[in-house]
């Protein structure tokens, strides 16, 4: 079933579009303190794209991406009392568990491992809002994780150029099938984990 070469088709359009940079820029923002999807669904194909922009697009993500971080410590500084009982609700109670642990154990470098993981960023930036981490340590290791992990994304497809977008496209429903079944297997094994 080719479901992910069409949206892969519509999101190569997308990258393309003359507003695209201000989008990106606005997911960037929002995946950092409340929104659900990453911004490098939008860094990739845009990179891709224009990959004489790429290192332009790397710097947008990553300064909006800090700066969305910085709202979420906000969030977390501010108003936490106010959102605990939602995030308990949520699936992301675990993950702020987490994030309070880490930054017990490991402080600036806990928050330099979720800027650059998949690990949600945003539940460290509210954890550490929360648990009042120190500004300026939080926003360096913001900038060096986002930046590494964006920089990364970005060289990579304008490395590629051409070239990767015509692999993609060739075998993107089956990376895309592949991607499900591994976050399929990966949320059982976790499941499994806290089971037992």
């Amino acid at each position: 079933m080719k479901l992910f070469s069409a949206l892969y088709a519509r999101a190569m359009r997308w990258s393309r579009h003359r507003h695209a940079p201000w989008y990106l820029g606005g997911m960037s923002f929002a995946e950092s303190s409340f929104f659900p999807l990453p911004p490098d669904v939008m860094l990739a194909p845009m990179s891709l794209a224009n990959p004489s922009r790429a290192w332009r697009f790397a710097l947008i993500t990553t300064l909006a991406s800090v700066a969305g971080g910085l709202f979420g410590y906000a969030i977390g500084y501010f108003a936490f009392d106010a959102i605990e009982p939602w995030l308990h609700t949520t699936k992301y109670w675990a993950s702020y568990e987490v994030a309070v642990d880490w930054f017990g154990r490991w402080g600036f470098w806990a928050v330099f491992i979720a800027g650059f993981s998949p690990i949600p960023y945003k539940v460290f930036t509210i954890a550490a809002g929360a648990l009042s981490m120190a500004l300026l340590p939080f926003t360096l290791a913001s900038l060096v994780g986002r930046g590494a992990r964006f920089f990364l994304v970005a060289g990579l497809m304008a490395w590629g150029g051409a070239r990767m977008e015509a692999v993609l496209h060739r075998y993107v429903d089956r990376l895309g099938w592949a991607t499900v079944a591994l976050v399929v297997i990966g949320a059982l094994a976790y499941q499994w984990a806290g089971a037992s």
